[in-house]
């Protein structure tokens, strides 16, 4: 119900993680600071420099792992907090197995909006 409503509301999907080892789990609801228009195909509103650095990198499918060694990053958290996350959640990038986010096989890819964006910002 929680999802629902706040999907209703325009907000991108909740990002959930299970931790089963430690018997948790948390929700990520994003507040997307950038909103692709429906008419236009474009992004509007601000883009953080994470964001805008993993687009630029991202060329084809990645693991976690590959994006954060192509970014010069090593703490995984803050990866997932800073750059990930909040791409995902911006709907510029997908994974290929959104069914088994934890999979160890798990890519991410940009999306049509995210090749946009990519375009948009190198034109410029």
């Amino acid at each position: 119900m929680m999802q629902r409503e706040w999907q209703a509301l325009g907000h991108a999907a909740p990002l959930h993680t299970n931790d089963r080892i430690h018997k948790t789990f948390s929700t990520f609801l994003p507040q997307p600071r950038d909103v692709i228009s429906p008419l236009t195909g474009e992004v509007t509103g601000e883009v953080t420099g994470e964001v805008i650095r993993l687009l630029d990198v991202l060329n084809g499918e990645f693991s976690r792992q590959e994006l954060q060694t192509a970014l010069g990053l090593k703490h995984e958290e803050h990866f997932r907090e800073a750059y990930l996350k909040p791409a995902l959640a911006l709907r510029l990038v997908e994974m290929t197995r959104p069914d088994k986010p934890r999979s160890r096989l798990q890519r991410y890819r940009l999306t049509e909006g995210g090749k946009a964006l990519r375009m948009q910002r190198r034109s410029t």
